[in-house]
């Protein structure tokens, strides 16, 4: 299957979450068909989780542990988890992680949501027994196969832009991006769009050459994120950094939407 986040990331999403509603009294979780006890699997907030150990046991997997992180191996998957990560990897897909990798009571554990997505599952909601169901039987969990062309010039200017920024930062440059792909004043590839001589002020690694310069791996990591379809800031179009450029056309004009670290994010 050929990865795209052109192709209605959002849609697919919207379809996987939980129903309103749904919270931890009274709802239950299947796998594949069995039901799983509370200190297994449980719904929280409208979101349900499971442990990886629960999940590698129920879909015949291994799970080990190599000092850092949780490795989940078999049937055409390889999962990585580290506690406390915005992100997991996924046969070389980096899948965002909103509220970070959980450890509870010493077990990682992952939503159903992120599960479907890494195996391909099919993830349902009944809403009479209360019950969130992961169906991974005779699934192909996704292979990375990104756009070369995107992940290339994508990891180049993150990596341009937003050297040494946290990686939430960095995805948020990719998602700025991406926006603009998808906006009709500006270019409809991300080559174009870093390259787009109208707006080449927004990118100044394009004028001083830096966007040449051989990628940081957290920037790979960043631009794989990106086009998975986390969206870290919304509708954003532009972003500069103040401390470098205090009075700067986009403070002047564009409305401001969000901080992460040294770079202030516009509408």
């Amino acid at each position: 299957m050929k990865l795209n986040w052109k192709q209605g990331v959002a849609g697919i999403l919207a379809a996987l979450a939980l129903m309103p509603g749904a919270q931890a009294a009274g709802g239950s979780v299947k796998l594949n068909g069995t039901t799983l006890s509370a200190q297994e699997a449980w719904i929280e907030n409208g979101t349900s989780y499971i442990t990886l150990a629960a999940f590698a046991r129920e879909t015949g997997r291994t799970l080990r542990w190599d000092g850092k992180q949780a490795i989940l191996e078999g049937s055409g998957l390889e999962l990585t988890a580290a506690p406390g990560a915005i992100y997991i990897l996924s046969n070389d897909r980096g899948l965002y992680v909103a509220e970070g990798v959980r450890v509870v009571e010493g077990r990682t554990v992952l939503s159903l949501r992120l599960l479907s997505q890494a195996t391909s599952g099919a993830l349902s909601w009944d809403a009479a027994n209360g019950t969130a169901h992961l169906d991974t039987r005779g699934t192909v969990p996704a292979q990375a196969d990104y756009n070369e062309e995107d992940l290339y010039w994508m990891s180049r200017i993150i990596s341009a832009e937003s050297r040494g920024e946290p990686l939430l930062g960095q995805i948020a440059v990719g998602n700025v991006v991406l926006n603009r792909v998808a906006d009709k004043q500006f270019p409809n590839t991300v080559k174009e769009v870093i390259f787009d001589d109208k707006y080449a002020i927004q990118f100044e690694p394009v004028e001083n050459g830096t966007v040449y310069n051989e990628p940081t791996a957290s920037a790979v990591l960043a631009a794989k994120i990106s086009l998975e379809g986390a969206d870290v800031i919304g509708r954003a179009l532009y972003f500069y950094a103040p401390k470098l450029s205090p009075v700067n056309w986009i403070n002047q004009n564009r409305p401001f939407y969000m901080t992460i670290g040294c770079h202030d994010f516009h509408l």
